[in-house]
């Protein structure tokens, strides 16, 4: 398998951060975090209209950000991988040094 160039990784890299783009869709991924789940069961534990969720959940899936899996009449989806939520905290906790830049210096 030939390695990709690094256009094709600039390009992942920005599909991932535009699926990440919507604070719906971080809460979605939170959500997976605690194991898989139907887009009914995320719209009723979110307290969003399942159409949305619906939408958002294509947006993840087409990123490689959650996997669907049916099973019977149902799809449930999972998170593709943990690491995004290492990510996701990295980043929350760089906000948060923004808003409280001395939070961590003992006084």
């Amino acid at each position: 398998m030939e390695r990709p160039t690094r256009q094709e990784v600039l390009r992942w890299h920005a599909e991932i951060c535009a699926g990440l783009a919507d604070p719906t869709r971080i809460l979605i991924l939170y959500e997976l975090a605690e194991g898989p789940r139907t887009g009914t069961e995320l719209a009723r534990r979110l307290g969003l209209p399942q159409s949305t969720v619906a939408r958002h959940l294509r947006v993840l899936a087409s990123r490689g950000l959650v996997i669907p899996s049916r099973k019977g009449g149902v799809v449930e989806y999972l998170l593709a991988d943990h690491r995004v939520l290492q990510a996701l905290d990295l980043m929350r906790a760089v906000l948060i040094d923004r808003v409280h830049p001395y939070r961590h210096i003992a006084g």
